[in-house]
């Protein structure tokens, strides 16, 4: 039975046993077996199969042999990494709270969503998810978004005895409420059943990976068609040269790009994770490496959001405070006490935050101001007796105060210009006052009282604007949230990385500018503006705040969501940061929504794409180098990746011209052992290569993925010097052993020449491996234990090397024998040669930057 002390623990404990958790049901998982399945019958998989079945009827069995291993390999990587990401996933989602305020054994306490059941009292305010379908006790101004089940964007208003719906969210307003159903028997339960199956649209860069396969694959077919037309012109049977055609196409197809990249950018958010950034969708780890402009709040952000209230002024004088984070002992000096007094226990029994002791260190439990404002009360008093409230009227971003009816007596806080205007009259020193203590960095608050008389009944039911006038003016407080330290050289890195930072906050302008001033965020002239005074026309707008070091004071949710579209208007890339229940349309819009995971609310977590888990500036900066790093860790096992194509076309190009006179230095098995043998371990190593340390010392850019940098570097530089090598190699061994163009080579002589080719290539690409570290710094300039799993990666090239050349009957079958000495000594020149390339190109372009 429900009372209004809440269950008793014992009985809570025994319908949470009958009833089980308070969660969704969970899908049933689908079988590992089905879901590897799937790898391996999308579009390249049905290809390939399709291939292999050609060849086992064309009684070529080696070669469907090596395209099954292809089928396999690839879709065993590709589950391995999705269940990788998945399981990395819900660990990340564990690391937000879920915790619920509930009334229990008189006492309220916080316990974990699930350990709710049917007839808990919670106790629900702005900004909260509601845990479970509830039935509403007591209600005041309370307004809920049911966006989520209804579609409609206007928030619903909710009185006492309405219904609210788990997994919607409290906009406005405290309630009291009792749980009426858990887990699968609400409402949302039900709507998850349904879409359950909706499938996400594609990001950009899902997009255009899926374009580069498709060009490549397309390529890949093309020329497959053209060896097919050339092999029947030398004579080959139409049977061998459609299966010669199809095993050149496989060989070409980059089968393994989508899951490389997976990885990448899993690695990337696992990496931002333990730097205290979340990710909520793996892509977001490639936009963040393209922000421009870093649109932050102040609060917790770029100070330490530990609020301390430190003076207290009223028209008897000011009243110093100097105390430890929320204890309440401190060192209280000055004139007016009794006053201070006053003004500290109306701010109090107007708030719903508190200071409270929790295993021997003082915390704040709610809003970390109005903890301090309870401190604040303990200090002056000693007590920490609070009257409970007939009806508050909770804070809104409109009225941007809240009060709390007490007895005859409301009591009222809130901004200073929202507040003084609703007194009867206002001293002239209080009114100065505000401006002096917002210039040295204090956010201020005004406390007032009203005298209410005539019938109670009435001021339960009257509004806000009934209540709130004719108030009486107590005083100001004071408090202090100090910048933290580390902030200055941040926002230092962020402008040397080509990204602007502005200040988007609530607070009074003097006192954001004053703080701007102490972490070096604004310049010189200063550019403080005020959300009221922004201009209409969204291109004034963009013109206005497109610079580095504006702060934007007093912003409402409306004028937050104006600056992300504006600047975005003017080409940038918006990082907007937020942790109140109405940032989630700003977050939505920006190109990268930033909630605090800490003090923000879960409103603002579901609407961004990074939550920042210790609400820190600095985490932001880290993330976007992550994304950068992230970024350029395509770029680098894409450039690897193709240069080993070109190749391994080379020696079909050249066969072709050459009307079949030309031997064929590599056959379609030794490609496919390139691919998937020896390639495959550094390009992953490539995918995880950290940070460089100039990453942050250039500007964003967007570019595509195959940019011109890229293409130049691999089909002009990298990959025909790569080519160059092996065909000289393969040439030189084949002289060596005295043939003569227009004969048919002996076949030990062309294994052993083939061998040769296959090694040089192998040796080219371990070069190529380290030159593609950086698109600039020649590989022996940076550090070999930044990145030491490419340095495995590469043994292990040299290992299945070796197994390909020496095992007889594996090299028997790949068409290729161990390479005389002359061959050797000549492949280990495609080492030198790749990374002289490199150097020599990395040179000219930094000649021609410098010019």
């Amino acid at each position: 039975m429900r009372t209004v002390e809440g269950l008793s623990s014992e009985r809570a404990a025994q319908l949470l046993k009958q009833a089980g958790p308070n969660q969704l049901p969970v899908e049933k998982p689908v079988p590992q077996w089905r879901k590897l399945w799937g790898e391996m019958t999308h579009f390249f998989a049905l290809m390939l199969w399709c291939a292999a079945a050609l060849a086992f009827i064309a009684d070529m069995p080696q070669l469907g042999v090596a395209i099954v291993v292809v089928i396999i390999v690839n879709g065993v990587f590709a589950h391995i990494q999705q269940e990788r990401a998945q399981h990395a996933a819900a660990r990340l989602r564990g690391l937000l709270p879920a915790d619920v305020a509930v009334r229990r054994d008189g006492t309220v306490r916080k316990v974990h969503a699930s350990e709710l059941v049917v007839d808990d009292l919670v106790l629900l305010a702005a900004g909260d998810r509601v845990p479970a379908d509830v039935v509403l006790v007591s209600a005041s101004a309370c307004a809920v978004d049911e966006s989520m089940l209804t579609g409609e964007s206007d928030p619903v208003t909710k009185n006492a005895g309405d219904l609210a719906w788990g997994g919607t969210f409290f906009v406005n307003g405290y309630a009291e409420a009792a749980v009426t159903a858990t887990g699968a028997r609400t409402r949302l339960a039900g709507i998850a059943a349904l879409t359950s199956g909706a499938v996400s649209p594609p990001t950009p860069l899902a997009l255009e990976l899926r374009r580069i396969v498709r060009v490549t694959a397309g390529m890949a077919l093309g020329i497959a068609a053209v060896f097919f037309l050339a092999s029947l012109l030398v004579g080959f049977q139409w049977r061998d040269s459609f299966l010669f055609s199809i095993g050149v196409a496989v060989a070409l197809v980059p089968e393994g790009l989508l899951p490389t990249v997976t990885l990448s950018l899993a690695m990337g958010a696992q990496r931002m994770a333990t730097r205290n950034g979340l990710v909520r969708n793996l892509e977001a780890v490639e936009t963040l490496g393209s922000t421009t402009f870093i649109c932050t709040d102040k609060t917790g952000t770029l100070t330490q959001n530990r609020m301390n209230a430190v003076e207290v002024f009223t028209s008897d004088g000011t009243v110093s405070i100097t105390g430890e984070g929320y204890a309440p002992t401190a060192d209280v000096r000055g004139n007016g006490v009794e006053r201070a007094v006053q003004v500290a226990l109306a701010a109090r029994t107007a708030s719903q935050g508190r200071a409270e002791l929790h295993k021997g260190q003082w915390r704040a439990q709610g809003d970390p101001m109005e903890a301090a404002i309870d401190a604040l009360a303990r200090r002056l008093t000693g007590s920490e007796s609070v009257s409970v409230p007939l009806r508050r009227l909770p804070f809104d971003p409109v009225r941007r105060r809240e009060s709390a009816l007490v007895g005859p007596d409301l009591f009222c806080k809130g901004a200073p210009e929202t507040v003084l205007p609703v007194c009867e009259s206002v001293p002239g020193p209080l009114k100065e006052q505000v401006e002096e203590m917002a210039a040295h960095g204090l956010r201020v608050i005004a406390v007032a009282r009203r005298r209410l008389r005539g019938n109670p009944e009435a001021w339960l039911a009257g509004t806000a604007a009934e209540l709130e006038t004719g108030l009486e003016l107590l005083g100001l407080i004071g408090l202090q949230d100090p910048p933290r330290p580390d902030v200055g050289n941040v926002i230092r890195a962020a402008r040397k990385a080509g990204v602007k930072v502005a200040m988007i906050t609530g607070d009074h302008p003097a006192t954001a500018a004053a703080i701007a001033r102490q972490i070096g965020l604004i310049g010189a002239p200063e550019y403080v503006l005020e959300g009221a005074d922004l201009p209409e026309d969204e291109q004034m707008l963009g013109a206005l705040l497109d610079r580095d070091g504006v702060v934007v004071s007093r912003v409402s949710p409306e004028q937050k969501l104006r600056v992300a579209k504006a600047l975005q208007t003017r080409g940038h890339v918006v990082a907007m940061t937020g942790d109140g229940v109405n940032d989630g349309p700003a977050l939505r819009e920006a190109d990268i929504g930033v909630a605090m995971g800490r003090s923000g609310t879960d409103v603002a977590r579901e609407a961004a794409d990074l939550v920042l888990l210790d609400d820190h500036f600095g985490t932001i900066v880290s993330a976007i180098e992550q994304g950068r790093a992230t970024y350029a860790n395509i770029h680098r096992f894409l450039t690897y990746h193709l240069t080993d194509n070109v190749a391994e076309l080379t020696p079909f190009v050249i066969w072709a011209l050459s009307g079949g006179r030309f031997p064929l230095a590599l056959g379609v098995l030794q490609i496919l052992a390139l691919d998937i043998g020896t390639d495959l371990l550094p390009a992953l190593a490539l995918g995880a290569e950290p940070p460089g340390r100039r990453v942050l010392a250039r500007p964003p850019e967007r570019r595509h993925l195959m940019d011109r940098q890229l293409i130049i570097r691999v089909f002009c530089i990298l990959g025909p010097v790569e080519a160059a090598t092996e065909m000289a190699v393969f040439s030189a061994v084949l002289a060596g052993g005295g043939w003569a163009r227009g004969q048919l080579p002996a076949a030990g002589l062309l294994m052993a020449a083939s061998g040769a080719a296959f090694t040089a290539v192998v040796l080219g690409q371990l070069a190529n491996a380290f030159a593609c570290r950086s698109a600039t710094v020649p590989p022996w300039k940076l550090g070999w234990g930044t990145n030491r799993l490419l340095v495995w990666a590469v043994l292990g090239e040299l290992a299945v090397l070796t197994v390909c050349l020496y095992v007889p009957y594996l090299a028997t079958l790949l068409g290729q024998a161990p390479p005389t000495p002359l061959g050797l000594l000549l492949a280990l020149l495609a080492a030198p040669a790749v990374l002289l390339a490199d150097w020599i190109h990395k040179a000219v372009r930094a000649r021609l930057r410098r010019a």
